[in-house]
């Protein structure tokens, strides 16, 4: 028996109670934490599923995510689940790795063209960037690359989309696109009275590097750089190479040194073997590449991302969207030379990725492009493969996104139908997971 004389609570200080009630408060606080900390297990089941890394269909797939991870990838049966584990089961459909675009402007609508865009702030792009993410998201794109977006408007968008306060697709992003005076990357739009410079904007491979090392400081993951002329942007020619090559090799080499990939807007032949010459990571657009340039960036592994899509949406809907006339008259000369030569690059077996220039055309219509890159010379499952395995390997992803394996997030689609058979399945993406999480559903 104890000695012990037991103090009753209504007899303690006050002081003592309250200090009493907060440590309770904490321990029931540390009680739920830790429930919620206990590992959260799924198993998706379906009829069918793409295998990405071996090309193969796989019947009656089975895939465990455990805290947002895939733990386990077999046939239904084979895999054993933890008894509280929630089951998706998806009859009738047919998985897929969650989509990557490899190039979308989130922060940007396809209204806001020519003149319309200088009444555009940068808060309305950021709130625009939310709602585009979820656009992104709901059309089975879980991760992005964004490449381009003022005031770091991208950076405040996924740290958002991280912590949970928004929905949207993993993103990889590079903030303030980097360009010369006047060129695509510049602010053309108004007279010298006005004095507007783009933000990234800067002359010798010493600015540049300062550039580089800028965008890194405020949260970007890569450098984006224009290194031609482009197509919506006013007074310059696409073709037209707009940094040196001493320029490029100062922008990749200091990128590289900080642990950061490099793409490069380039249409024009010159600018892109010059970046291919730097050791830029990927070539966006890629428009007038030559045999030249296509047997370069095969020997040296360099990445193409040709936005063959855009070409039907800028003609067909550019001048309701505002785009300037010259606009669309450089858009008229380079469409289709653009998609011969995606032909030709396919052909001569050139690595390939899925970027889309999103942000042009309306957010969540990024799975036309698919359509286009089999009518230009790939199979499905090449197509596919641009915006799953290739992407990821292209932006050194390849431990979290890409694929159905073990350890990737539980990034997954559904569609009803053989994806192999018919790529337009993929325009409209009826179920959507992203990390073990259902975030679509509309069988």
């Amino acid at each position: 028996m104890s000695n012990r004389t037991t103090v009753p609570k209504s007899a303690w200080p006050k002081p003592a109670r309250r200090l009493m009630a907060g440590l309770g408060a904490l321990a029931l606080g540390l009680l739920a934490t830790a429930g919620a900390a206990q590992a959260e297990a799924v198993l998706v089941t379906a009829d069918h599923m793409v295998d990405v890394l071996s090309g193969k269909v796989v019947d009656r797939p089975a895939v465990l995510i455990v805290d947002g991870r895939i733990a386990a990838v077999g046939i239904q049966g084979a895999v054993t689940a933890p008894a509280d584990a929630r089951t998706v089961a998806l009859p009738g459909l047919t998985l897929l790795p969650g989509l990557i675009d490899m190039h979308t402007h989130l922060t940007i609508q396809p209204t806001w063209n020519g003149y319309e865009s200088l009444g555009v702030s940068t808060a309305d792009k950021a709130i625009a960037g939310v709602a585009n993410a979820r656009l992104t998201l709901m059309a089975g794109f879980t991760a992005v690359r964004n490449v381009g977006a003022d005031g770091f408007t991208d950076v405040a968008l996924r740290n958002a989309i991280d912590s949970g306060l928004v929905p949207g697709p993993r993103m990889k992003v590079s903030g303030p696109l980097l360009g010369a005076t006047g060129g695509h990357c510049d602010e053309n739009l108004l007279p010298a009275d006005y004095g507007r410079v783009g933000e990234g904007v800067a002359d010798g491979p010493w600015a540049m590097v300062q550039k580089v090392r800028w965008v890194k400081k405020f949260g970007a993951d890569l450098v984006k750089v224009c290194a031609t002329g482009g197509v919506l942007s006013k007074g310059d020619s696409p073709g037209a190479q707009q940094l040196t090559q001493e320029e490029l090799d100062a922008i990749a080499k200091e990128a590289h040194a900080l642990g950061m990939r490099v793409a490069a807007h380039a249409h024009g032949t010159d600018g892109i073997k010059a970046s291919i010459r730097a050791g830029i990571d990927t070539i966006e657009h890629a428009s007038l590449i030559d045999d030249e340039g296509i047997e370069m960036a095969k020997k040296r592994g360099t990445w193409l991302g040709m936005d063959i899509y855009d070409d039907d949406y800028i003609l067909a809907e550019g001048a309701k969207a505002g785009m300037l006339p010259e606009s669309l008259e450089k858009e008229r000369k380079i469409g289709r030379v653009q998609r011969e030569n995606f032909a030709k690059a396919v052909k001569a077996g050139v690595k390939m990725i899925f970027s889309t220039d999103a942000g042009v055309y309306p957010h969540g219509d990024n799975g036309k492009q698919f359509a286009k890159m089999v009518q230009w010379g790939m199979t499905p499952l090449e197509a596919i493969r641009t915006a799953t395995r290739n992407a990821a390997e292209a932006m050194g992803t390849t431990q979290d996104i890409g694929a159905v394996a073990v350890g990737r997030y539980g990034d997954l689609v559904a569609v009803k139908g053989d994806p192999l058979a018919d790529v337009t399945l993929l325009e409209h993406i009826p179920v959507v997971i992203k990390g073990g999480e259902v975030v679509k559903d509309q069988r």
